[in-house]
């Protein structure tokens, strides 16, 4: 489903400024931020989110917050949570071999064993196959605090939730990643 588009500049006052931020920040408005946008309200609250996930002092490092929004977002098929999830996983982890490694992470060297354990935890949730099993909980305990586990459940939560809303109405990527 496809739902047009309007010009930032027609959006409410107060939705502007994150706006300008976008462009000033990625070059251009995200598609995504216009949607959630028709909704004011829904669209702060979003945003509030995020920030919240993406803050300095969050016990999850900034490479294997995207590490996770990535495989979220393949996992997804969302072509804009790809598209820049990727970008911004490059940049954070300074190449692109967790990128370009990510489909195959079990088989890959690349990744760490927390890095393991996370992304094992983000397929399970992504499948609704609850209550986890034993050995995946083991690997969670060993690898993160409780509290840390529960931002990781949010930021994986947080991100189904915005890929599935970009799959939803097909929001198409932006070209910020090969």
């Amino acid at each position: 489903m496809r739902i047009a588009e309007k010009p930032w500049w027609q959006y409410r006052w107060y939705l502007r400024p994150f706006f300008w931020n976008q462009r000033r920040k990625y070059g251009q408005v995200l598609k995504s931020a216009l949607l959630w946008g028709r909704s004011p309200r829904v669209f702060l609250g979003v945003a509030w989110l995020y920030g919240a996930l993406e803050r300095k002092g969050s016990p999850l490092e900034p490479a294997l917050r995207s590490l996770l929004s990535l495989r979220v977002a393949q996992l997804n098929a969302c072509r804009f949570c790809v598209d820049i999830n990727s970008a911004l996983l490059d940049s954070r982890a300074g190449s692109k071999s967790r990128s370009e490694a990510l489909e195959r992470w079990r088989d890959s060297s690349v990744f760490s064993e927390r890095e393991r354990a996370a992304l094992g935890y983000a397929e399970v949730m992504c499948r609704g196959e609850f209550p986890l099993d034993e050995e995946l909980t083991r690997r969670l305990h060993g690898c993160f605090e409780d509290d840390a586990i529960v931002e990781l459940t949010a930021l994986i939560a947080f991100q189904i939730l915005s890929s599935r809303f970009n799959s939803a109405l097909q929001v198409p990527s932006q070209g910020f990643s090969r």
